[in-house]
This record gives C-alpha cells, sequence and structure tokens, in this order.
C-alpha cells in the first residue's frame, strides 16, 4: 500500500489482521526510507507502528482523543491521519512538525515536546467530556520512561483517586531515550516477567462469581481476589491507586491489542493497557541499540544505517563539556556529575563509565535532579548539572528556591542553547537567559569557543560564591588550539575584539563568530567595529558598559534568544538608568516562537547572519 496516499484511518475498520500486519510492514519501510533523509525519532516510531494502527482502528479519531506523550512517536499517527504526502519535508523549514501540532491536523489534540504531560492533559479533557455529558474516549499513550516524571505521578494518583474514566497506553519499551533506570522501570521489569497475572485474575474473579450470595462470603471472597495480586505482583502498583491494570499485552500483536482494547471498554474506570513493544523493531541497526544513539538523529545510510555527517570543524560541544567535567572529577570526588536521563545527549556516557559512584542519571526528573544536586552542594560536594536549556524550564522553581536562594555551588552545563533547528519550538534554547539573570545569586555564561569554555569550567570550579551556568550550543565546537594554561576569568568581564571608532557589535556564544565575520564586511565598506564578547551575561562587565556609554558609539547588540529580558534589554536599561544617550539596536528573537527548520536559515530570517547585521548598523550610522 502507498502510504502517501492515506487520507484518514477511517479504512482501517474493515481490514482484517493479516492486512493489519501487511500495513504495518509498508508503514515500517516507508518511515525507514524518508526517515534516512530528513532524520527525526526513528526508534521510538518504529516501535509503535501496531500499536498506532491499532488505535485508530479501534476508536474513532478525533472525537475519540488519542493523546501522545512527548509526541516523537506521532510519525505513525501523522501517516495515518493524513499526512504521509508530507513526509519529505519532516523536521525541514517550513515542513511537517516532528511533533504533533494543533494547527496540522483535527487529529493532533494536544502538542508536546516535554515528557510525562498526557496524564493532566488527559485528566482535563476527561473532565470537560464529562461536565458537557459527553461519551467519547481519551487515550493518553505514556513511555514507561515518562513515568518517571513527577508531573505523571501526580495525575495517576488524582486519575486513580476521582476513578476518571480513560484508557491509558503505557507503551514500556525499557527505553526513554537512554535505558531507563529506577524503581518504577524495575517495577515494570518485574510485571513483564509476570506473564500470568492477568490469567489468575481473570480466574479467580470467575470462580467467585459462582460463589452464593451473602454479604460476609462475598467481602471475604473480594478480599482473596485483592490479595492474589500482591502474591504475583509486587506492590500491584497501578491497582493500589484505583486505576485497573491490563497487561502485559504484546504491542506488535494485533488480536492481543484488540483484546485489551474492548477489554478496557467494559470497564467504567481508569485502566491502563501495559503494552510491551521493542524500540526500533524492523530496522536492525535501530533494534540493536542499546544506548539510544537511534532515538532522535539525522539523515542515514538507508544500508547500514550509518549516520551521514557534515565534516565537523571541531569536537562536540556536549562531549567536550563533559570531559573537561571528568577531568576535574578524576581529581576531586567531591565532583559529581548529574542528569534527567540525557547521559548520551549530554554525552556523559564516558563520565559514567568511568566514575559511576560519582554519575547519577536520575531519569526523566528535572525538578529532582536540580533539588538533588541542592543536597549534595549543602553537603560540600560540587554538583554538575547537564541538562537541556529546554529541559530546564521544567526545574525553574528548584534553580530559584533550592539552589539560587540558599546561594549554593551548584554548576549548571546548560546544553542546546539558543537554537537547535529540526525539533523546533519545544526544544529552542532561548528562554533560559530571561529567567536565569533574575536570580540574585546566578552567573551567567557563554563561551565563544573551547578555548574560552576550558576557562570558564575552570572559572566555575573555584567559584565558591553561589551558582554558575555555564551555556553552550548544539553541535560542535570550532576546533581552535587550546591554550597550555587555563585561566580563571574575572566574574563579569568581558572581551575587546578590535578597536573600531563607528560601531560596536555586541554577542556572546557563537553570536561573536557572526559579529566578527559582520565586522569585517563592514571594514570593507570603511565603517570600523569593534566586537564584543559578552562571555558573562551575569553578571555584566559595569566598567566596559560605562566607556561604551561614555563614547557615545552606536551600539549593536545580537542574541540567539528573547529580546525579552535578554542581554540587550539588560544592557539599555543598565545605560539608560546611568544617563547615557547611545543609538542601540537589539537583534534576537521578538515575543514569538520559533519553530523548526535548518539554524542558518533562521538566524537569517531574525536578521541574526552576517549580511543582516551589516544593513542594519547602515541604518543605525544614517540615523546617527
Amino acid at each position: 500500500m502507498d502510504v502517501r496516499e492515506i487520507k484518514d484511518p477511517s479504512f482501517l475498520k474493515n481490514l482484517s489482521v493479516k492486512e493489519l500486519e501487511a500495513l504495518s510492514e509498508d508503514v515500517r519501510q516507508f518511515l525507514i526510507q524518508t526517515c534516512a533523509k530528513t532524520g527525526g525519532h526513528i526508534g521510538a516510531n518504529l516501535g509503535v507502528v501496531e500499536l498506532t494502527i491499532a488505535l485508530h482502528k479501534h476508536y474513532n479519531s478525533p472525537q475519540d482523543k488519542i493523546l501522545w506523550d512527548v509526541g516523537h512517536q506521532s510519525y505513525i499517527h501523522k501517516i495515518l491521519t493524513g499526512r504521509g504526502n508530507q513526509f519529505e519535508t519532516l523536521r525541514q523549514y517550513k515542513g511537517l512538525c516532528g511533533f504533533p501540532k494543533l494547527r496540522e491536523s483535527e487529529h493532533d489534540v494536544w502538542e508536546a515536546g516535554h515528557s510525562s504531560t498526557s496524564l493532566s492533559a488527559a485528566m482535563g479533557m476527561a473532565k470537560a467530556r464529562d461536565l458537557m455529558r459527553q461519551n467519547h474516549h481519551i487515550i493518553p499513550v505514556i513511555g514507561d520512561g515518562a513515568l518517571t516524571g513527577g508531573m505523571a505521578l501526580e495525575a495517576l494518583n488524582n486519575i486513580g483517586h476521582d476513578r476518571t474514566n480513560m484508557t491509558i497506553i503505557l507503551n514500556d519499551n525499557e527505553m526513554s531515550i537512554a535505558p531507563n533506570v529506577g524503581a518504577m522501570h524495575n517495577m515494570l521489569g518485574r510485571i513483564r516477567m509476570n506473564q500470568g497475572y492477568n490469567k489468575l485474575k481473570v480466574d479467580a474473579e470467575a470462580v467467585l462469581n459462582r460463589l452464593p450470595g451473602g454479604s460476609r462470603i462475598r467481602e471475604s471472597a473480594d478480599r482473596i481476589k485483592d490479595s492474589l495480586k500482591y502474591l504475583v505482583v509486587d506492590g500491584a502498583f497501578f491497582e493500589e491507586l484505583g486505576i485497573r491494570y491490563i497487561g502485559p499485552v504484546n504491542g506488535h500483536n494485533f488480536e492481543e491489542l484488540e483484546n485489551a482494547l474492548q477489554t478496557a471498554d467494559s470497564i467504567n474506570k481508569p485502566v491502563l493497557i501495559h503494552v510491551v513493544t521493542k524500540k526500533g523493531k524492523g530496522y536492525h541497526p535501530a533494534e540493536n541499540d542499546k544506548i539510544g544513539t537511534w532515538h532522535g538523529l539525522g539523515p542515514y545510510k538507508l544500508e547500514t544505517g550509518e549516520q551521514i555527517k557534515g565534516q565537523p570543524t571541531g569536537p562536540s560541544w556536549s562531549q567536550f563539556m563533559s570531559d573537561e567535567i571528568l577531568s576535574y572529577a578524576k581529581k576531586d570526588k567531591r565532583v559529581v556529575a548529574i542528569t534527567p536521563a540525557m547521559p548520551v545527549g549530554s554525552k556523559l556516557t564516558r563520565f559514567q563509565s568511568e566514575l559511576p559512584e560519582q554519575f547519577f542519571d536520575v531519569g526523566i526528573a528535572e525538578q529532582h535532579a536540580v533539588t538533588m544536586a541542592a543536597g549534595l552542594a549543602i553537603e560540600g560536594f560540587k554538583p554538575y548539572v547537564a541538562i537541556y536549556s529546554t529541559f530546564l524550564q521544567r526545574a525553574y522553581d528548584q534553580v530559584l528556591h533550592d539552589v539560587d536562594r540558599q546561594n549554593l555551588n551548584v554548576i549548571f552545563g546548560i546544553d542546546r542553547s539558543g537554537l537547535v533547528g529540526a525539533d523546533g519550538e519545544t526544544h529552542q534554547g532561548v528562554f533560559d537567559v530571561g529567567f536565569l539573570t533574575q536570580f540574585p545569586n546566578m552567573t551567567v555564561s557563554m563561551p565563544k569557543d573551547e578555548n574560552e569554555a576550558r576557562d570558564l569550567v575552570y572559572t566555575a570550579m573555584q567559584h565558591n560564591k553561589g551558582p554558575f551556568a555555564i551555556r553552550y550550543p548544539r553541535g560542535n565546537g570550532y576546533g581552535v588550539t587550546l591554550n597550555e594554561q587555563k585561566q580563571q576569568l574575572a566574574l563579569g568581564s568581558w572581551e575587546k575584539i578590535g578597536s573600531g571608532r563607528d560601531v560596536i557589535l555586541l554577542g556572546y556564544g557563537p553570536t561573536v563568530h557572526t559579529l566578527v565575520e559582520a565586522s569585517k564586511l563592514l571594514k570593507d565598506k570603511d565603517i570600523s567595529a569593534t566586537v564584543i564578547n559578552a562571555r558573562f551575561i551575569k553578571p555584566m562587565d559595569s566598567k566596559m558598559l560605562h566607556e561604551m556609554g561614555q563614547s557615545h558609539t552606536p551600539i549593536l547588540i545580537a542574541e540567539e534568544g528573547m529580546l525579552n529580558g535578554g542581554l540587550g534589554s539588560q544592557i539599555a536599561t543598565f545605560l539608560i538608568d546611568n544617563g547615557y544617550k547611545n543609538t542601540i539596536k537589539r537583534l534576537g528573537i521578538e515575543d514569538e516562537y520559533i519553530e523548526h527548520g535548518n539554524v542558518n536559515q533562521i538566524l537569517e530570517d531574525l536578521k541574526l547572519a552576517p549580511q543582516s547585521i551589516v544593513d542594519e548598523v547602515h541604518k543605525m550610522i544614517r540615523l546617527k
């Protein structure tokens, strides 16, 4: 079947099991071939082919609401709802989003790029349904890794207590991005091994139904029935919460899936169907991935699965930073690394392997990771929290209340800071500057290259006056030659590059290189520029700011971040408060979300490319 021709899921209703199996194979091959060109979350999607087809065959979307937790496993859902003909644009500039998107389709009922949100959203939708006296189904699909998120557990507690009618699909593939960790993962593993639980429970219910009436006998029998689960499953976690458990179910078997869904429909209370799937199923390189390489990746060679990458100019930023921290941890047992389920993404697997006792993967639990770091810091340790910028947002209160307010020495390695490209608006690391610089004790920095990154890590290690954040971008560094000696940088000190008289170009991180390129183009036009590397976003270099103000030189500030609350806003405020009247132009992200696409194309749109900066400088000088 040519899956590009699918218009909606209604055609599934009359398909036999054999026809569904054939469709699954067609969908898998289509995914493997198209994602080889575009990249994407191929492993997770290959694992949910049969599950997605079964859900759309059994339910009536969009009347019935299917919510995808995280959403990176929604590719099959997109194909079945008529978007297969757009898959060549997947995650491309102005193309199909890699996550559910409300504006793309009426079948996308919930947007999510972060995990553990589906159950709370489903609770809200179910309550809205009940208040409106409607009777459609609510079906959140959540992975086993996402259950480590506190929000998911809060929702389970509320759903069970309130007996809210919904069917929860627990997609258990034993992985989130990296292999799962923690007690929840271990519990699900024990359930997976106990295939006889449901058979035993059903058999017990059949016996009880034949018992003669009488309240005492019936109550005693019910207690006996309930006690059976303790003999077979440790804790019977979901049942104790008030959620009926069905499973484990083979997530690649249509008959088992349909039987489970029919059983769930007959129960007027919350039901959880534990579906066991194989991440990467049907494609050998993805199936054999044990560490999460095939969670999300760029284009790859179809025959071998080898990733197609451009020629890197330098080491991966994530690898460089984790290796720097590892070098300190080898010499000092107080240096420990913490990650919320991202040992692969943040390139901490080497640290994990070499210093396992100083490494903590806490699962998808960003809030816990930050407060755990606070607990370590208050006992004299030097914790390094490696966390994506977009995931740090989830721990805002913990950074504020537990780390910064207590002025604890926690180092934050903020990975994927700035624009990230294909993952789009849910993952752009453009908000952290605005909220971190509001915290009184926080130091916020971003290096222009690897050499400066080494110096900032060294400075952070010597710093004992509160939290220290080092932002770094996605991708690779510049391959610069590293200085023999590391340098402790004066807190808040900026760097001048050049000594132009006509305009000051100021930025931080990768933007510094863009400004240097722009200054060269300006020189060709007889305009001389000074480039300021604002490697410390907080505290700012007040001495240099006073010099800039006194010079009356026009100032252009460029940043891969939100203008509202960004460094440009803070500099403008400083100059105004001190009575300076320089012409100021701020370039960055206006009051909007930035969607997916090639980073260079997005930078062009935002006027953050070298030629765009040159054009803005010409306007400023004319207005001077």
